[in-house]
């Protein structure tokens, strides 16, 4: 196996070998899914809990101001990170919200940056196991489980994980053009520093050191030429704005540097979910799916450590430096797993030739089989909620999300549409000797596709910031003054490009000497007024949601009662 993989590499470098017309067939079969896996979930609904509507915040004040060095939200520095996808989302929401709600339009950066990961995903798995394997690569990465929520939000991670991508391709281009690969690998990792902060150069950096330390193939002048051209490349990207973030705001530099980046690393704030031990040892089983057995497998064959001429020596490398420097972090998430999808996605490319006996039919049936299943459980809930019948299901259902189910026509075409191409897909490519990616690739984007079309009304009723903030918007005077606390993120950003309401928190020093206050209660608080003489004049909060609920107090003594009702 590992000639053919050494073979199959020469063959994508030199690029002597053409394809025949089933194989540009094939090309065209990708493009098509992927750009069928992108849309649903881009447009057609709010923005939704927990990154989104924060994320919009900061979009919407730089389109406000044109302020891109301090991002801001509801009037107040947010200096998580940098402003690379929220300047690219600004442009789309400028470009493209004239026939798009402002959210809908700015939510399409993500999806830039997503085809952006796939198209590199694809050319590196080409660099590394020649023609053909691109796509293959292509297709476990957009398989992997971890990913399906990610790459349709309004989400910087999205920019952070095409940085990656680009960098990795440039890594692999090295070997071959060392100057093209040193400036893709430089350009990859400052999109993901200007994405994400000091992650991507860290785990970027050490990977690109590690190889020449490691394996004596890789510490050459020409990798010393493709390091210096990466230097020169990425300096620009870690300069422009945090010299003039400097400039602008030296206090908010620090707190960006030593709280935001090293603190959170370090565990020095309480910003963060804590690493519990193991974190990501069984989290990659499940977000990984399925590039990551199909890793394991090519890693037990192949022991890629041992051969440093392999075209599984930088991927495998790339997992072993990002795992270990992620364990190391004292905070994380599943979130924080998105680069260690593609090394992995790599290193299982060439993992369907090895596959044999039980193990590939058994994998090849879940390709077919869990799609199947989705798809069974999409379309009958979907009718069952639709038709009340039977009563106890669908009352179930819409009690999570209420809302009024009706028929949308052009959701169910599309529905209809992307369940009856995957049948076709699947009658394409089930006779193939390696279609394991393709199928269940295609799988997951009818799911995906049927999820984010028939059930788009109903997670957007439940999601959605949408009725709370127009009702608190009707019991408030024009310009009002208000306090709040306890007011999250999200909430803050949702009030103020929905209600045009901004408060002043309490959190941050503000005194409680407005007319109105808003309380954010959790669902184990009760209710409280911040101080004798006020009065609750409304209380709101989203539909089906249980842990959280609003409620607005007013000054007794300033204005009298009035009998306004509460919200929803």
């Amino acid at each position: 196996m590992a000639e053919e993989v050494k073979e199959a590499a020469a063959v994508g470098a030199s690029g002597h070998e053409g394809e025949d017309s089933g194989r540009s067939a094939g090309i065209w079969w990708v493009v098509a899914l992927c750009l069928a896996w992108i849309v649903p979930g881009l447009v057609g609904h709010d923005p939704w809990k927990a990154d989104e509507p924060y994320t919009l915040g900061l979009v919407n004040h730089i389109l406000q101001t044109g302020d891109w060095v301090v991002p801001t939200l509801a009037g107040e520095p947010f200096l998580e990170k940098p402003p690379l996808f929220f300047i690219t989302a600004a442009g789309f929401a400028r470009t493209f919200s004239p026939l798009l709600p402002l959210h809908d339009a700015a939510r399409l950066a993500g999806g830039f940056y997503s085809l952006v990961a796939l198209l590199f995903a694809g050319l590196t798995g080409r660099e590394l196991f020649g023609r053909g394997r691109g796509r293959v690569a292509a297709f476990l990465v957009l398989g992997c489980i971890g990913l399906q929520p990610t790459a349709h939000k309004l989400i910087t991670d999205t920019a952070l994980f095409a940085g990656f991508s680009v960098a990795l391709y440039g890594l692999a281009l090295s070997r071959r053009r060392c100057l093209a690969g040193g400036a893709l690998l430089g350009t990859g990792t400052g999109m993901g520093f200007m994405a994400k902060g000091l992650l991507a150069p860290g785990l970027l950096g050490f990977t690109a050191l590690a190889l020449p330390l490691v394996a004596k193939e890789w510490r050459s002048r020409r990798y010393a030429a493709t390091l210096a051209t990466a230097l020169a490349a990425v300096v620009p990207w870690l300069t422009v704005w945090p010299v003039a973030l400097y400039l602008k705001a030296p206090r908010l530099f620090d707190e960006w540097m030593w709280v935001q980046n090293f603190g959170r690393f370090l565990g020095h704030n309480d910003l963060g979910p804590k690493n519990k031990v193991g974190f990501y040892f069984y989290t990659l089983p499940w977000y990984a799916w399925p590039a990551f057995p199909l890793a394991l497998l090519v890693i037990w064959r192949e022991r890629p450590w041992r051969r440093s001429d392999s075209p599984l020596f930088l991927p495998f490398t790339a997992f072993v430096v990002m795992l270990a420097l992620l364990s190391l972090s004292r905070d994380a998430r599943s979130l924080y797993t998105l680069p260690l999808l593609l090394p992995l996605a790599l290193l299982a490319t060439p993992g369907e030739k090895m596959l044999a006996g039980r193990f590939a039919a058994w994998l090849n049936g879940a390709a077919l089989v869990v799609p199947a299943l989705a798809a069974l459980l999409l379309w009958g809930g979907w009718l069952v909620m639709t038709a009340g019948v039977p009563a106890a299901v669908a009352g179930e259902i819409l009690r999570k999300h209420p809302h009024v189910p009706v028929v949308r026509p052009l959701l169910l075409a599309a529905a209809l549409v992307y369940t009856v191409g995957w049948v076709l897909v699947v009658r394409r490519w089930r006779h193939l000797p390696e279609r394991f990616a393709v199928i269940w690739g295609a799988g997951l984007v009818m799911a995906w596709g049927v999820a984010m079309t028939l059930w788009l009304p109903w997670q957007d009723a439940g999601r959605s910031y949408r009725e709370v903030t127009a009702s608190l918007a009707r019991v408030l005077p024009p310009g009002a003054c208000i306090s709040s606390k306890g007011l999250g993120e999200s909430e803050r950003a949702m009030f103020e490009y929905r209600a045009g309401v901004v408060t002043k928190r309490v959190e941050v020093g503000a005194p409680v000497d407005c007319t109105f206050h808003l309380d954010q209660l959790r669902k184990e608080l009760k209710e409280l007024p911040p101080a004798a003489g006020w009065e609750k004049v409304w209380e709101g909060r989203r539909p089906g949601c249980k842990n959280e609920r609003f409620i607005l107090w007013r000054r007794g003594e300033t204005v009298g009662r009035t009998g306004l009702s509460a919200g929803p």
